[in-house]
C-alpha cells in the first residue's frame, strides 16, 4: 500500500522513518529472547528477582512479602521493612562494567558484542523553548523504556549481597525490598543496618 498516494502532503522520507522505529523494536525483542534464554538456561536470575520468569508477577511477590509479615505478626515477631526506590536507577549502570560481568557469566561473544554497540556511543541533547543544546556523549545508563533495559539493569545488579537468615529480599526489576524479622526492636534495626552495611560495601566496589 502506498502511503503516499493517499496524502501527497506526507513527506518522501515518510515511510522509511516509520520503518525504521518498527525494526528497531523487531531488533529488540529478538536481543531480548537471547539475553534470557542464557539468563534460564544457566541459572543467573537470583531467586528473589520475580521480573523475566514464568509465571511471576509484581502482585505475587507483594503477596509474598505480605504473607511474611503475616507469618511473623501470628508467631509475634516483629517486622521491618525498607523499600528502595533508587531515583533514575537505570541511569547510574556502568556501561563498561555491565559488559565485564556479561563476560564473567560466560555470555556468548556476539551478545556482548551487540549490547555493547547497543549501549555506547549514545548522545543527549537538552532542549528549552527554542534553544538546543550541543550533543553530549553519554557515559553510563540503559535507555529508559527500551524492552532490555530492565533485563539488563537486573543482571548489573544481580550479584548484591545475599541477605542473612533474618532478612528478605523482594525484588522485581530496580523496585527492592528488604525485610527483617525480630523479636526484638533493637535486633531488628541491627540487622537492617548490617545489611545496609554490606550494600554499601558492594555499591562502593
Amino acid at each position: 500500500m502506498d502511503l503516499q498516494s493517499q496524502d501527497p502532503a506526507l513527506p518522501s522520507s515518510y515511510r522509511p522513518i516509520s520503518l525504521l522505529d518498527l525494526i528497531g523494536k523487531l531488533f529488540e525483542k529478538i536481543l531480548l529472547t537471547r539475553i534470557l534464554h542464557e539468563v534460564s538456561e544457566r541459572g543467573l536470575m537470583r531467586d528473589e528477582q520475580f521480573e523475566f520468569r514464568p509465571r511471576q508477577s509484581t502482585s505475587l511477590q507483594q503477596a509474598r512479602l505480605v504473607e511474611r509479615i503475616a507469618r511473623n505478626f501470628g508467631e509475634k515477631r516483629l517486622t521491618g521493612a525498607v523499600i528502595l526506590d533508587v531515583g533514575k536507577a537505570f541511569d547510574i549502570v556502568w556501561i563498561d562494567g555491565l559488559l565485564y560481568k556479561l563476560t564473567l557469566l560466560n555470555f556468548p561473544s556476539y551478545i556482548v558484542h551487540t549490547i555493547a554497540s547497543y549501549l555506547r556511543d549514545r548522545t543527549f541533547e537538552a532542549s528549552s523553548q527554542t534553544a538546543t543544546s550541543s550533543g553530549r556523549g553519554m557515559r553510563g545508563g540503559v535507555a529508559q523504556g527500551r524492552l532490555i533495559s530492565p533485563v539488563l539493569f537486573s543482571v548489573y545488579v544481580n550479584d548484591m549481597p545475599s541477605p542473612s537468615h533474618h532478612v528478605g529480599l523482594g525484588l522485581y526489576a530496580d523496585d527492592t525490598a528488604i525485610i527483617a524479622t525480630s523479636r526484638k526492636p533493637t535486633l531488628l534495626f541491627s540487622y537492617l543496618e548490617s545489611y545496609f552495611n554490606d550494600l554499601q560495601r558492594w555499591l562502593s566496589e
